[in-house]
């Protein structure tokens, strides 16, 4: 990519997003197409496909996806499906149609069968059953994935995708119903030191593992990739590290300076056991997150406390 080439962010006000657009800017690209869903909406295949004709993207970032946590995908799995499916299908069609350079797609860590081998490797995807609770996203990226390496088989484009961890940082969604676990424990644990409240109650057990990359790493590795690799191959964004959920809860509750006890529900599922991505090959690549678990904990805190709307 050149400063000023044609970039299109697709979702560059969610939290991949805006990130991609801070790390472009930050990097000098100035030459940026973003468009709010007003603006356009990627469910609609004629807004899509007159925007591509009309503006002519060089490099296209797919961040946008109607993404949640446990809960809502439980609740609207028919809006996943669809909507990730819907924006997918639009935008790498079109991408190819209109002759773009290169295009980089988020996929997510959920693509992986749920009792996968740990740590994850690549190879690993479509080797067994999916996680019950999200599975309507998870096929949606999974078919993102197929249609990315079939279009570079048919076609010869190059589209690549990365397959990022869980993700937090500036611009999250903190909502307690839709959000995922860190930045809805965030907000239980900030808002019940505020009210003091005597305790603060979490799902599950605990013992579920996870591993976290602060967004901001993740779009240093989407600016990465795109510069470096050029395989139909999916690959791993991640830390390689990992942590349990009762581990993280007291991150929080330690960055948020709550005084309370925390309880946890264990008639609510904790999810797949763990879920730890192999970043063998990212490594080799010549890249590595930066930004450590209780740093990036304490900026997003700062962040919420900022920015939200409710604060």
């Amino acid at each position: 990519m050149n400063k000023n080439s044609k970039i299109f962010v697709a979702g560059h006000r969610g939290l991949v997003g805006s990130a991609i657009v801070r790390a472009l800017q930050k990097e000098g690209f100035t030459n940026l197409f973003l468009k709010t869903h007003a603006e356009l909406d990627l469910l609609d295949q004629n807004a899509v496909k007159s925007f591509f004709e009309r503006e002519k993207p060089e490099y296209v970032f797919l961040a946008a996806a109607k993404v949640g946590g446990i809960m809502a995908n439980k609740t609207y799995p028919a809006d996943f499906i669809y909507s990730n499916v819907s924006i997918q299908t639009n935008v790498i069609h079109n991408a190819y149609v209109n002759n773009v350079k290169k295009l980089l797609f988020l996929g997510s860590s959920c693509i992986y069968p749920k009792l996968c081998e740990q740590p994850i490797k690549e190879e690993y995807l479509l080797s067994g059953a999916l996680e019950e609770s999200n599975k309507g996203y998870a096929l949606a990226k999974i078919a993102g994935i197929i249609m990315c390496q079939s279009y570079n088989e048919q076609y010869g484009t190059n589209f690549i995708s990365l397959m990022p961890t869980n993700l937090y940082g500036p611009n999250d969604n903190f909502d307690l119903e839709n959000s995922h676990v860190l930045p809805a424990m965030i907000r239980k644990f900030h808002e019940a030191k505020v009210s003091q409240a005597p305790s603060v109650s979490l799902w599950g057990t605990g013992s579920a593992m996870r591993e976290f990359l602060h967004v901001d790493d993740l779009a240093n590795a989407s600016l990465f990739l795109m510069e470096n690799y050029d395989s139909s191959a999916i690959i791993n964004v991640g830390t390689g590290e990992d942590i349990t959920i009762r581990e993280l809860a007291e991150k929080i509750k330690k960055a948020t300076d709550y005084q309370g006890n925390i309880v946890w529900d264990t008639s609510k599922p904790d999810g797949t056991p763990r879920k730890l991505l192999d970043v063998t090959k990212l490594h080799k690549l010549g890249w590595s997150h930066s930004v450590s678990l209780d740093d990036g904990i304490t900026s997003t805190y700062e962040w919420f406390r900022k920015n939200y709307k409710n604060e």
